[in-house]
């Protein structure tokens, strides 16, 4: 059983599942890149299912640029997203609720540390600051290894209540 409502553990992870669900729902970048997300506990994993339309240099091949930085920002909108959905529903002592509003990029910065290779890749944000206002979200992707990122990103983030 799940603390103070009694839930059991299964229908929790389904009302979890079907939360997360209707939040990458509002997204519709994320759903034409083919992205992904799942919960494993309390750990948010991305994935961007490879596919030749993603591919940007043809001859090495590498993924695209901008469908990686795509990519992470939508991981980090849904990281955050879901932030503020779990943090809401432990103070009403229910399961989480979609966003109104989704958080808006204020500003985003890519760092690309070597190609993406023609095949899945994945990411997980971590929320850095979380205010009533603003919010920081650092991203890492990679794909063979999760010690061995291909890409990073931090982005900032106007609050639902404020944009």
């Amino acid at each position: 059983m799940s603390a103070g409502r009694g839930i059991p553990p299964r229908e929790a992870q389904a009302g979890r599942d079907a939360a997360l669900a209707a939040l990458v729902a509002d997204m519709p970048f994320a759903q034409f890149l083919g992205a992904g997300f799942s919960l494993r506990g309390d750990e948010l994993t991305a994935t961007l299912p490879y596919g030749e339309r993603l591919i940007g240099n043809p001859f090495l091949p590498a993924l695209h640029g901008g469908a990686t930085a795509g990519f992470l920002e939508a991981t980090a909108i849904v990281g955050l997203a879901w932030a503020i959905m779990c943090e809401s529903a432990e103070e009403a002592g229910d399961a989480p609720e979609a966003l109104e509003k989704l958080p808006k990029t204020i500003g985003f910065t890519v760092d690309y540390l070597r190609s993406g290779q023609p095949r899945d890749a994945y990411a997980r944000a971590r929320v850095v600051r979380f205010g009533r206002r603003y919010a920081s979200v650092n991203v890492q992707g990679w794909q063979e290894s999760r010690a061995k990122p291909f890409v990073q990103a931090t982005g900032n983030f106007l609050m639902p209540d404020h944009a």
